[in-house]
């Protein structure tokens, strides 16, 4: 695992966690920057995934 595949993991369940919160209190705000924070996650993940990817090709070759 590389840093951009922890960091966007944590900010995937920190999203979600915050959306949640925001469920559970009523405020949209807080679920609208929750939903965007799990999807700057999910992003940074894949970017950490092809990055590793590429990481794994490049052995091999």
């Amino acid at each position: 695992m590389n840093s951009d595949q922890i960091k966007g993991s944590v900010k995937d369940v920190a999203g979600k966690a915050q959306r949640k919160v925001g469920e559970a209190v009523g405020s949209t705000d807080q679920q609208v920057k929750g939903a965007l924070t799990q999807a700057e996650g999910k992003a940074q993940k894949a970017v950490g995934n092809v990055r590793e990817a590429a990481k794994e090709a490049s052995r091999k070759i």
